[in-house]
């Protein structure tokens, strides 16, 4: 891998958490990887937005059942499980 893909992935990464702490109402610094959503106060409503800026600031479509959300093989339990699935979700749809 070059050194591009390690920054895009860095990048990518950062606007994640970015967002993610932005609906936590927290420093983006203050997040963790390991730190699950549930822990951070994001709720349903909160994740319906934190998916709305995903499609936003990335360009794709999160494949996204409110009544089921691990249908779409997806991982948003986490913050780096989130961090992954937008990366995945990148790579797939605009190559």
């Amino acid at each position: 891998m070059d050194g591009n893909f390690l920054t895009l992935e860095d990048g990518l990464q950062r606007k994640v958490v970015a967002i993610l702490a932005a609906q936590a109402l927290r420093e983006p610094s203050g997040l963790t990887l390991e730190m699950t959503l549930e822990s951070l106060g994001i709720d349903s409503l909160g994740m319906a937005e934190i998916i709305f800026a995903i499609e936003e600031d990335f360009d794709v479509q999160v494949p996204f059942n409110a009544n089921d959300p691990d249908a779409a093989g997806l991982d948003l339990g986490t913050v780096g499980s989130v961090c992954a699935a937008v990366s995945r979700l990148v790579r797939e749809q605009r190559g």
